[in-house]
């Protein structure tokens, strides 16, 4: 079975007796991704994807010269800097690796692996779990020879490859024109410049001749194959139309194809805030930007606003110790919110603030003279809930208490800035118990 006639020649070339079983009938994986890509913002939103954040996906094919596979410890360099360098709240990271990597090594030793970069903020997506959405939904794949890496550049996402092993790899083949053609990672300079030039400089035809390559019969390949299979059996064809079965948004659950949960950074994350002045009627505007699982300081971003910093911890970090660092202290869903942030408030004394997300769009924080503050993010235009990570609006409460003014003050509301986008919040104020 080949997807393209560029194949068929090969295949002559490489093994003339071979070439009268070959089969031209379209790319199922292809047809599958081009009939998903519609829904891509309805994938985003399945992934937490919120507005003016991107979806940076780590892919990797199998094999001691893959980009898991590297000798040169590239790897651990490109997780250390998507962690260090990328702010939490407009980088959205997730992982594909190929199902042998997982096979080979043992799922536990590949979260083993990876256990600190998913502390931080990175998802894996699982073996069988639904690679084609996250692809659909990426802004940009930092990958290698794989075909997941191919994929995204035929459908028009900018690529980075980090390994290309190009001696092992038909030279005329498709892929190892994408090899000659995509930028490659420079290993051990800053990454987020790479990553804003691969933006600035990526158009969405830019791999149309890979594209074209992909398959000779885009959208029609269960009609190919269903034709041939029935023939070899010497059966007619159904009636029906010949399908293949369509991608959904990405699920949560305890099925193994699914993804995990989205989880709580539980990295220590350090902040910067800016308290952008804003005089009545408008409402007070606090940009946030955060970095997990550093004890780097980023640099401040450029503004005409003075920055001021501060450490947030998850109470359920992994090093305990990490905890003596926090100046606000966070937990997730807890059955009993208001309760949960002032026994944390007693148990880290050296912390000023306790904060719990109670949803995807809201979150309680005690302040220290014991009143609560509840913040809840309006929904968007589109009618949408917000999907900024609630424990950005604490920490943007952190830095107006912080700053001496009064809290009273967000009781019309509260816009927190996250990279270019503005999460307008509702305020409530509860009085000490």
């Amino acid at each position: 079975m080949l997807s393209h006639p560029e194949q068929l020649v090969r295949l002559r070339h490489a093994c003339p007796p071979a070439a009268h079983t070959a089969v031209l009938a379209g790319d199922p994986c292809y047809d599958r991704l081009l009939a998903a890509l519609p829904h891509r913002e309805g994938f985003r939103r399945a992934l937490g994807v919120s507005t003016g954040q991107r979806l940076v996906v780590l892919n990797s094919t199998w094999g001691p010269r893959s980009l898991f596979g590297d000798g040169n410890d590239i790897l651990p360099w490109l997780l250390d800097s998507l962690v260090r360098e990328l702010p939490v709240d407009t980088y959205r990271r997730c992982a594909v690796l190929h199902p042998n990597i997982w096979h080979g090594h043992g799922p536990g030793q590949v979260r083993a692996w990876l256990r600190h970069a998913a502390d931080a903020g990175l998802t894996l997506v699982p073996p069988l779990g639904p690679w084609r959405q996250v692809l659909a939904a990426a802004d940009a794949v930092i990958g290698d020879h794989g075909s997941v890496t191919y994929y995204a550049a035929a459908t028009g996402t900018p690529v980075l490859l980090g390994a290309f092993p190009a001696q092992d790899l038909d030279p005329e083949s498709p892929v190892a024109e994408l090899g000659r053609t995509a930028p490659r990672l420079r290993p051990y300079e800053p990454l987020l410049p790479q990553l804003d030039k691969l933006f600035a400089d990526h158009h969405p035809d830019r791999y149309a001749q890979l594209t074209a390559l992909a398959s000779s019969a885009p959208g029609a390949s269960a009609t190919l194959l269903r034709h041939t299979f029935y023939g070899l059996m010497g059966l007619s064809e159904p009636r029906s139309p010949a399908y293949l079965p369509r991608l959904l948004a990405p699920a949560y659950g305890d099925d193994p194809s699914a993804l995990p949960p989205e989880s709580p950074v539980l990295a220590p994350v350090r902040v910067l805030t800016q308290l952008r002045d804003r005089r009545p009627p408008a409402l007070p505007e606090i940009a946030v930007t955060r970095h997990a699982g550093t004890s780097h300081e980023p640099e401040p971003p450029e503004a005409p606003y003075p920055a001021s910093a501060h450490t947030a911890v998850h109470e359920d970090v992994p090093d305990a110790t990490r905890l003596s660092l926090a100046d606000l202290v966070l937990h997730h869903s807890q059955p009993e919110p208001a309760a949960w942030a002032q026994a944390a408030m007693r148990r880290h004394r050296h912390c000023a603030m306790a904060a719990c997300v109670t949803a995807p769009d809201a979150c309680v924080v005690r302040v220290p003279d014991g009143r609560l503050v509840t913040l809840t993010a309006a929904p968007g235009p589109d009618g949408h809930r917000d999907l900024c990570d609630p424990a950005a609006y604490a920490s943007a409460l952190y830095a107006w208490y912080e700053s001496g003014r009064p809290l009273e003050a967000l009781l019309d509301g509260l816009v927190v800035v996250t990279g270019d986008a503005g999460h307008h919040l509702h305020v409530t104020i509860t009085p000490p118990p």
